[in-house]
C-alpha cells in the first residue's frame, strides 16, 4: 500500500525517526562522495504553482544523487493551468512517473492529488503545511542537540503553514512548543485542536518575550507569505515587537539555536546580526532540505518499488 508525505500528523514518531536515521546515513555518504543510487531509473514529477529556490533545487539535486530524474512542471505551462481536473492529472502522471512532489496553495489540492495518484505524493509546501521543512529543521536540531525531543521550542511571528507544521511536530514528538503571534494571526484552530486532543504541550501567547524566555530553539518566518504581499504594510504594523533580535535572543537559553526557513527579510522579522550570529543554524537548515528530502523520497519510493 502506497504512503504519502502530506503532513507530519499522518506519521508516527518512530517512522519519522527512521527517516532521520536514513537522512544521517545519506548525508554522510554525500559528504564522503559515496554513491547512493537508491532510486536508480525512477522519476519524480515536480509540480509548482508557487515560486521556489530551495524546494526545486533540493528535490532536483536529491533525485540526481539518488540515481533518478526529476521533471520540473510549472502549472502555468501544463494542462492543470488550463483547468484540467486534479484527478485526471494525478492518474496521467502516475502512468509516467514514480512519485509526485507538489508545491501549491491549497492543502485540499495536495490531498486530492494523493487520493487519485497510485504513486506517492509529497507536499513540497501548501498554505497549511510545510512538512519537509519541519523535518529538515528537526534534523538540524538533532545534529546540534542529542536530546532534541526534550527541548523547548518557540515560534515567533505569523501563525502560518510553518507554525501549523510545528504544532503537528509537537504533537508527534512530544516536545514543548510556545507560539507567539499578534492577535488575529494565530495558527489554524483545527490543527491546534487536533494536537491538543492528543496531549500536545502547546502554549499560545501574544507576548514574544514570554515565549522566548528560557527557550532552547527560536523560530521565525516572514510576516507576509507568498500570496499575502498586498497585506505587507498592514502586517508590518501588526507585528511590531515580534522581531527576532538580539534582545529577544537574550531571553532564551544561553545555548539557544536560531532558525528561519528562508527567504528572510533581514531587518523585519529577524535582524542581520542574529542571522549572522553564533546561535543561527539557518543555512544548515537549508542544506538539510536536500538530505531529508532524499530520505523521504527513498522511504516512499523504495516502498513503492517493493509493493
Amino acid at each position: 500500500m502506497k504512503k504519502d508525505f502530506l503532513a507530519l500528523s499522518e506519521w508516527s514518531a518512530p517512522e519519522l525517526e527512521n527517516i532521520f536515521s536514513l537522512c544521517r546515513d545519506l548525508k554522510n555518504k554525500t559528504k564522503a562522495g559515496v554513491p547512493h543510487p537508491l532510486l536508480q531509473g525512477q522519476t519524480l514529477a515536480m509540480i509548482f504553482e508557487k515560486s521556489s529556490t530551495r524546494t526545486r533545487i533540493s528535490f532536483e539535486v536529491g533525485m540526481f544523487q539518488l540515481g533518478g530524474h526529476a521533471l520540473f512542471l510549472h502549472s502555468g505551462t501544463t494542462q492543470m493551468g488550463r483547468g484540467e481536473p486534479i484527478k485526471d492529472t494525478a492518474r496521467v502522471l502516475a502512468g509516467y512517473c514514480d512519485a509526485i512532489m507538489i508545491r501549491t496553495y491549497a492543502q485540499a489540492a495536495v490531498e486530492e492529488l494523493a487520493q487519485w495518484a497510485k504513486i506517492p505524493v509529497i507536499n513540497g509546501l501548501t498554505d497549511m503545511y510545510h512538512p519537509c521543512q519541519i523535518m529538515a529543521d528537526l534534523f538540524t536540531v538533532s545534529e546540534h542537540r542529542s536530546n532534541y525531543r526534550d527541548l523547548v521550542y518557540c515560534w515567533i511571528g505569523d501563525g502560518n503553514n510553518m507554525a501549523n507544521s510545528w504544532i503537528n511536530a509537537a504533537a508527534v514528538f512530544g516536545f514543548e512548543l510556545r507560539v507567539a503571534t499578534p492577535k488575529g494571526y494565530e495558527p489554524n484552530a483545527a490543527v491546534l485542536a487536533r494536537a491538543e486532543a492528543v496531549g500536545a504541550k502547546i502554549f499560545l501567547t501574544h507576548d514574544p518575550q514570554e515565549a522566548a524566555r528560557g527557550a532552547h530553539v527560536l523560530n521565525t518566518d516572514v510576516w507576509a507569505s507568498m500570496g499575502q504581499e498586498a497585506e505587507q504594510q498592514l502586517r508590518e504594523k501588526a507585528f511590531v515587537g515580534y522581531q527576532l533580535n538580539e534582545q529577544l535572543l537574550g531571553l532564551a537559553a544561553a545555548d539557544a539555536l536560531v532558525m528561519h526557513c528562508l527567504p528572510a527579510h533581514r531587518g523585519e522579522e529577524i535582524t542581520d546580526a542574529v542571522i549572522e550570529g553564533p546561535h543561527a543554524v539557518i543555512f544548515a537548515q537549508a542544506e538539510n532540505r536536500l538530505h531529508i528530502q532524499k530520505a523521504i523520497m527513498a522511504t516512499l519510493m523504495r516502498d513503492k518499488a517493493c509493493s
